[in-house]
C-alpha cells in the first residue's frame, strides 16, 4: 500500500493488516472500500497514486479472505438512519458516517475508527483502534 501524508497511516495500515488476517469475521461496507479506491487512485493526495487495477486487486484480495464479509442495510436501515440524522442533525460528511452507523448499529457490529464523529451516534458502538487502551 501507499504511504500516505497523514500521520498515523502506517500505524493504520499495520493494525488493519494483523486484523484482517486473524480468524475474527470483518465487515467492509461498500462505502469504505469506495472510499479506500477513491483515496488511493487520487493523484491530488498521492504523486504517485495506484491505478484502479492495482487498487481494486487490493479490494479483491480483502474480498476473497475468508473471515471479510459486506454488511448490506436491513430492512430497519431507513429507520435506524433517519433517526440518526435526525438526532445528530447531520449534514455533509456526517450523513455517509450516519450510513455506517447504522450499519453498526442494526449489526451489532463495532466501528473501528479514527473518527471521534461516530460517538455522536446513539447506539452505535465504536473505538479508535490506535488509541493505547489504558
Amino acid at each position: 500500500m501507499l504511504d500516505a501524508f497523514y500521520p498515523q497511516h502506517k500505524a493504520a495500515a499495520t493494525w488493519f493488516e494483523q486484523h484482517v488476517n486473524q480468524p475474527v469475521r470483518i465487515g467492509l461496507p461498500w462505502p469504505s472500500l469506495l472510499a479506500f479506491l477513491r483515496i488511493v487512485t487520487n493523484p491530488r493526495i498521492y504523486a504517485s497514486p495506484l491505478g484502479i487495477d492495482d487498487a481494486w486487486a487490493q479490494v479483491e484480495e480483502w474480498l476473497a479472505l475468508p473471515n471479510i464479509w459486506i454488511p448490506f442495510p436491513t430492512d430497519q436501515h431507513a429507520t435506524v438512519l433517519g433517526q440518526l440524522l435526525q438526532d445528530t442533525q447531520a449534514n455533509a460528511n456526517l450523513v455517509p458516517d450516519a450510513h455506517l452507523a447504522a450499519l453498526a448499529i442494526e449489526h451489532g457490529l463495532e466501528v473501528c475508527t479514527t473518527d471521534t464523529d461516530f460517538a455522536r451516534f446513539s447506539g452505535c458502538r465504536w473505538r479508535n483502534p490506535l488509541q493505547v487502551a489504558s
